[in-house]
């Protein structure tokens, strides 16, 4: 799905950018230029962006599940 017409930045762009160390919509400027221009992306962008990195976050829990379990009071 294309998020940003001016870009021209799709969806999976986005989610490429999360994996290469992208965490917010000022990251995504920066690497992709989305909401640069007319910025009518930007919510969209976040949209994918929350996604993408509750996705990514669900994927490590699962490679690493005893890592992450919380300490003891």
């Amino acid at each position: 799905m294309i998020v940003c017409l001016c870009k021209g930045v799709n969806d999976h762009s986005i989610r490429d950018a999360v994996a290469r160390g992208c965490a917010s919509v000022s990251d995504l400027r920066r690497e992709l230029g989305v909401a640069s221009q007319c910025a009518k992306c930007a919510r969209c962008a976040r949209e994918v962006l929350d996604d993408a990195l509750t996705e990514m976050r669900a994927a490590e829990l699962q490679a690493a599940p005893g890592m992450f379990c919380p300490q003891p009071a």
